[in-house]
């Protein structure tokens, strides 16, 4: 076991706790409700009972699910998860894949077409699901060519100094939210084995962001901008989430240490200090929705999904640094999580908490569930880690 001065021992039980959940709770409830298996695809939503909810099925969900049964095995659970990548795949290329290459934005339940336009966060998750549904089934020859054909045509179309406009070419706020998930989905590919295609894309979105994303005087990284990347007119452009502090915190610190860029691992950690000093409520202990670039709270409301970005954020800076306060933030970071998953039929999350500490009743949204298993996943790989020092 490591020689570090902070108590590990509490940092593995929440370990523990989390993947039991994921484990022998959400995957069995995921697979045999959330996915349909009569029509194909997954639900977008569950109801409290653990009933699925029959709705129109957003392109966003269907390779974020793929992801989070790709790495099941990884956390043991036993299920059919190659099964379920292969049938998941297979429904979301036929319904999804425009012919174009592009993927379009909802269907039915049964497939059929129900908006045809196409969105930049959705091409950068078909991208991240294609990646690992690439892994889990060891077929990077067949679909390294889909992704990249992906990628070259967005390239062509929106690129845009570094990073990547929104693909309506007369849109006049850009985001730098989609550029985020790009970046994660690039160094997925990178580590992959994809071409250097990927490494291009994942070394212009950094460097977007830390040269406009990210402001000089501050450190903080904001959410809307104008078509020159400088912050969008009146509150959208002063708008700073903590969740995406975190979230941006864990990209940059992974980039900066691949890399060698001592500025990015800077970054990533001053992002990290900010989610953790202005971004979370010490009273609810947990990352509320939103702030304001002067640092004064915009959105008290706190979202499931901020909670599992301050767990990643944590534990990279942890082993990067050494420094033991980073596990302390993670372990809190827990704590928070297992709020949100206390839920009457377990597998379930609660997905909005209000500022008076009240969950909101209704139905878990599928979409959640990418966030916590990539939080588990990276809980799980740092703290093994951890012990075998």
């Amino acid at each position: 076991m490591t020689n570090s001065p902070f108590p590990l021992a509490d940092t593995v039980r929440r370990r523990d706790r989390l993947v039991a959940w994921v484990r022998d709770h959400a995957y069995p409830l995921w697979w045999e409700q959330g996915y349909d298996h009569a029509r194909g695809g997954f639900h977008e939503k569950l109801d409290p009972s653990g009933r699925p909810v029959d709705a129109p099925r957003r392109a966003r969900v269907q390779p974020r699910q793929i992801y989070s049964y790709a790495i099941a095995p990884s956390l043991g659970w036993q299920g059919p998860a190659r099964l379920i990548v292969e049938q998941a795949l297979a429904t979301y290329l036929s319904r999804y894949r425009r012919d174009d290459g592009l993927f379009r934005t909802l269907v039915a339940a049964d497939g059929s077409v129900l908006d045809d336009s196409v969105d930049l966060y959705d091409q950068a998750f078909a991208l991240f699901g294609l990646c690992h549904a690439a892994q889990a089934l060891d077929d990077l020859a067949g679909l390294h060519p889909v992704a990249a054909s992906l990628r070259d045509r967005m390239t062509a179309r929106c690129a845009h100094q570094g990073g990547f406009a929104d693909l309506d070419p007369t849109a006049a706020t850009l985001q730098s939210n989609p550029n985020m998930h790009l970046f994660e989905a690039s160094l997925a590919w990178e580590a992959a084995g994809g071409d250097a295609g990927w490494t291009a894309m994942a070394d212009g979105i950094a460097g977007l962001a830390l040269t406009r994303f990210i402001d000089t005087n501050t450190g903080a990284l904001r959410e809307f901008f104008d078509r020159t990347w400088q912050p969008a007119p009146g509150t959208p452009g002063r708008i700073v989430e903590p969740g995406h502090q975190f979230e941006w915190a864990w990209l940059l610190l992974r980039w900066g240490q691949q890399r060698g860029r001592a500025d990015a691992v800077q970054a990533g950690l001053r992002l990290l200090e900010i989610g953790e000093t202005h971004g979370v409520d010490p009273a609810r202990g947990v990352g509320f929705n939103s702030l304001l670039d002067d640092f004064s709270i915009h959105d008290h409301g706190a979202r499931l999904w901020p909670q599992t970005e301050r767990i990643k954020a944590a534990v990279l800076a942890a082993e990067i640094t050494g420094d033991p306060a980073f596990w302390t933030i993670a372990t809190q970071g827990a704590d928070g999580l297992l709020r949100y998953l206390d839920t009457p039929v377990k597998g379930l999350w609660w997905d909005k908490l209000s500022p008076a500490g009240h969950f909101t009743d209704e139905p878990a949204p599928a979409s959640s569930f990418y966030h916590i298993t990539c939080a588990i996943a990276e809980l799980d790989r740092a703290v093994t880690a951890a012990l075998a020092e």
